[in-house]
């Protein structure tokens, strides 16, 4: 079972299924078989810009962000009394992601999609150079 929480401001359409079919596809791919709990949010701009400052220490907005529930203590994840996994959150900002859909030639789905799909891979640890 996988549960994904979505919020999103209204003014920003978006795809619920879609956004947790991406996260049951990557969880599939790297064969998580357990309970897992994903929250997705996705914001403007400004919340963007003040979360990526103050956890980031970068003064701008960004795509796409992760929070990891618990990181590197060797153990990789908590293990809850209800055995539920608990992976962490992704915040995407929306206009941003409006931007690099039309920089990219996709629909915005599309591109809020690969955001998700990127995000879950980090929360699995999965990093990029």
């Amino acid at each position: 079972m996988v549960n994904v929480i979505i919020t999103s401001d209204p003014r920003y359409e978006v795809n619920r299924a879609a956004v947790q079919d991406a996260v049951i596809d990557v969880l599939a791919q790297h064969k998580v078989t357990s309970h897992v709990e994903v929250e997705v949010s996705v914001v403007g701009d400004r919340k963007m810009h003040e979360l990526n400052k103050k956890y980031r220490g970068i003064d701008k907005t960004t795509d796409v962000l992760s929070f990891c529930l618990e990181e590197g203590n060797g153990t990789g994840f908590i293990a809850f009394p209800d055995n539920i996994l608990r992976l962490g959150s992704i915040v995407i900002s929306y206009p941003q992601a409006i931007e690099d859909a039309s920089l990219d030639g996709k629909s915005i789905e599309d591109e809020v999609n690969f955001l998700v799909t990127h995000g879950t891979t980090h929360l699995l640890g999965i990093h990029h150079d």
